[in-house]
């Protein structure tokens, strides 16, 4: 893999700790700003939604750039408005550089995708995926308890400004290890690029009617759709989890970072799992792995109240979690390959989808009386949709498929 990728994981890192770093930070921004806890809670929710927009709307303006341009721009604003959050004393300000961060963030994660893919080649498209996607796990481990330490200790705004030094290498690495590749480029490692390479601007608005064109292809859709599914169902219980182990599971407060961080660990697992076996054996992964899972969500749903079966299942269920995800978002930019600048766009999309999504119908759960397993339950049912999407895609291809000449010729 070319250094530049690995970079490009360090900047998902730093933005990845910036998305889930305000689960550990709330108390302090609601006594400093003096709100309440929903509109503290709001800021969480500004962050998804503007992921979930800012992909393909961020994929689409940056068309004209080569990507090292595009990175550094997204990652210069991102470092901007964290610094703009960690000085300001307005809630509406804090608010407008959430999700002025999370546009930055969408729209560096889709063209980072579609860089470090096209960087590798066309065979290595699940590792270097796998690359970037371990950065927002290893955020998970390390980024996110690190803010939530950070905001105890020396206040909320301690955190913001972590996160924007800690983009300062990311985007010196950038400007020094990243090719100019043009939009629309795949490439071989090794393969030189002129400093200035850009399309013409003409050649813009077709290329972007091409690539939307092949984003609807069925194949690709159903992909899609299944990883939002699949990573709803890992966030339905992720945000909930400080509770579940609190209130059912019979760990005192003090555990929660580490089962936070043994969570982070299995993703970080599944991750590099799913990274070596997206390019040339996925559904070995994908078949097994999607059964593993909904059998491990209703086994954890049943022992949540043991906690030698809540320290294993936290770790497995992370693992299993990414290990497929990330295996689904690797064939959806396979699936994608007429789209090399968008495909990215529309993977980052899928996967905030079913991260705003997933909490949404957790939180519905607990409010209807359920109780704190019941996000377990919702994310069981949400692998068990997506099992029953791909069969029945699986089936709707073959039936639809022509017959063989063999085949007619005997009718």
């Amino acid at each position: 893999m070319p250094i530049a990728i690995y970079m490009l994981g360090l900047a998902v890192f730093a933005q990845g700790t910036s998305e889930f770093m305000l689960s550990g930070l709330v108390p302090g921004i609601v006594r400093d700003l003096q709100v309440s806890v929903p509109a503290a809670g709001a800021l969480t929710s500004a962050f998804a939604v503007g992921m979930i927009v800012g992909a393909p709307l961020t994929a689409v303006l940056s068309l004209r750039w080569p990507r090292r341009r595009a990175l550094l721009v997204f990652l210069t604003i991102f470092m901007i408005v964290h610094v703009a959050g960690a000085v300001t004393t307005s809630f509406g300000v804090l608010l407008a550089a959430r999700v002025a961060g999370a546009l930055a963030n969408a729209g560096l994660l889709a063209v980072g995708l579609a860089t470090a893919t096209a960087m590798a080649g066309p065979g290595a498209k699940g590792r270097a995926a796998s690359v970037l996607l371990g950065g927002i796990t290893l955020a998970c481990v390390a980024g996110v308890p690190a803010g939530a330490v950070l905001g105890q200790v020396w206040g909320w705004r301690s955190a913001f400004w972590a996160v924007a030094v800690v983009s300062v290498p990311a985007v010196v690495a950038v400007a020094v290890a990243v090719p100019a590749i043009p939009p629309g480029t795949a490439m071989s490692p090794g393969t030189a690029i002129p400093p200035d390479a850009a399309p013409p601007p003409e050649a813009v608005v077709p290329a972007a009617r091409r690539e939307l064109r092949a984003l609807r292809r069925p194949r690709l859709l159903v992909t899609l759709l299944l990883g939002a599914l699949v990573n709803g169902a890992t966030f339905c219980t992720f945000t909930y989890l400080a509770p579940l182990v609190t209130e059912v599971g019979g760990y005192g407060p003090g555990w929660v970072p580490v089962l936070l961080a043994l969570f982070g660990l299995g993703s970080f697992a599944g991750v590099s799992i799913g990274g070596r076996m997206a390019d040339r054996r996925p559904m070995r992964l994908l078949v097994p792995g999607g059964l593993a899972l909904t059998a491990g969500w209703i086994v954890f749903a049943v022992a949540a109240g043991s906690p030698a079966a809540v320290l294993v299942l936290v770790f497995v269920q992370g693992a299993l979690s990414f290990a497929v995800g990330s295996t689904l978002i690797t064939r959806a930019l396979y699936a994608a390959a007429d789209a090399p600048s968008l495909g990215g766009a529309f993977a980052t999309a899928a996967f905030n989808v079913g991260a705003t999504a997933g909490p949404l119908l957790g939180g519905v759960a607990i409010g209807a009386g359920l109780g704190y397993r019941s996000p377990l339950w919702v994310s069981a049912l949400l692998v068990a949709l997506a099992l029953a999407v791909a069969v029945a895609a699986r089936r709707t291809r073959t039936t639809g498929r022509p017959a063989s000449p063999t085949r007619r010729a005997a009718r």
